[in-house]
């Protein structure tokens, strides 16, 4: 799954029909302002499904077709929990958003966002037309970097593997490695804290985001920074340099560089529908 993808929920989708809804919905994949026909020719969306355009209020959404059977209420309900839908849905998602952010500055849409039918993204476009107009400028001639800071505290506490002599041995040795964890722990703190406030100084926008699951990224150590960063292109070179530089004064931590990527952090939006916009 590529990274910045936002984890979904079922409460997060904008007009998400339930169970007894019977046919085919509209996925969204972004909004943008303009978008010509032809840079979506041939691209395909979830299941296969041909990609569309909706236009309204000087707005563009990029869509495609989906099975309520899947995508319904109980349906993502049910299908969330399957990690490996989940990755094939979150990729399908991204590729499409890549392909068009490639050509124009793009507001991602949260993921599994699901409008009952294209009149009804035609609505939401128009009601949500201010905050994706200043999401877009915000995001213009930008892209998404992420950095993360990944410790190894049990090395860098240098815990001891001997068998203590006695029991009161055995105590002292382990809040001797206690503290030398909480140390360490704290200078990684600090570390990460000077990271990310050198890091956003040459950004346009940054966030700190919570520490990925372990499950899904693999990751060894401990994440004490996961941050996005918003960099103007003709700045990205510098960014990387710097990344590249903070990471080699780093001792006992990694850092791991990620991008470019479209502005999921800085341009999704993920406020909810107001239920007028999504009767049926």
């Amino acid at each position: 799954m590529t990274e910045p993808i936002t984890e979904p929920t079922t409460e997060d989708s904008a007009d998400t029909p339930d169970e007894s809804s019977t046919g085919s919905a509209s996925y969204i994949y972004l909004a943008a302002r303009d978008i010509p026909d032809d840079a979506v020719t041939d691209l395909a969306g979830l299941e296969g499904q041909p990609v569309r355009l909706v236009r309204n209020a000087g707005l563009t959404a990029v869509v495609s077709t989906v099975d309520l059977a899947d995508y319904g209420e109980q349906g993502l309900r049910r299908n969330l929990e399957d990690l490996g839908w989940l990755e094939r849905v979150a990729r399908t998602h991204d590729d499409v958003v890549h392909h068009v952010g490639r050509q124009t500055a793009v507001a991602p849409w949260r993921l599994a966002t699901i409008m009952l039918d294209d009149a009804r993204v035609a609505q939401l476009l128009a009601h949500w037309s201010g905050e994706l107009q200043a999401s877009l400028d915000r995001v213009e001639g930008c892209s998404e970097w992420s950095v993360k800071m990944l410790t190894d505290l049990a090395t860098e506490q240098g815990a001891e593997d001997e068998p203590a002599a006695s029991g009161t041995a055995y105590l002292q040795r382990r809040r001797a490695e206690y503290a030398r964890h909480t140390d360490a722990q704290q200078r990684a703190a600090v570390a990460a804290d000077e990271i990310h406030a050198a890091l956003s100084r040459l950004t346009a926008a940054s966030r700190r985001l919570p520490p990925q699951d372990r499950r899904l990224t693999g990751h060894r150590g401990e994440m004490m920074l996961n941050g996005a960063y918003l960099v103007a292109d003709d700045q990205s070179e510098q960014f990387t340099s710097l990344v590249e530089q903070l990471g080699a004064d780093l001792s006992g931590s990694r850092l791991e560089l990620g991008g470019p990527w479209p502005p999921y952090s800085f341009a999704t939006l993920e406020t909810r529908t107001p239920q007028a916009g999504a009767g049926g």
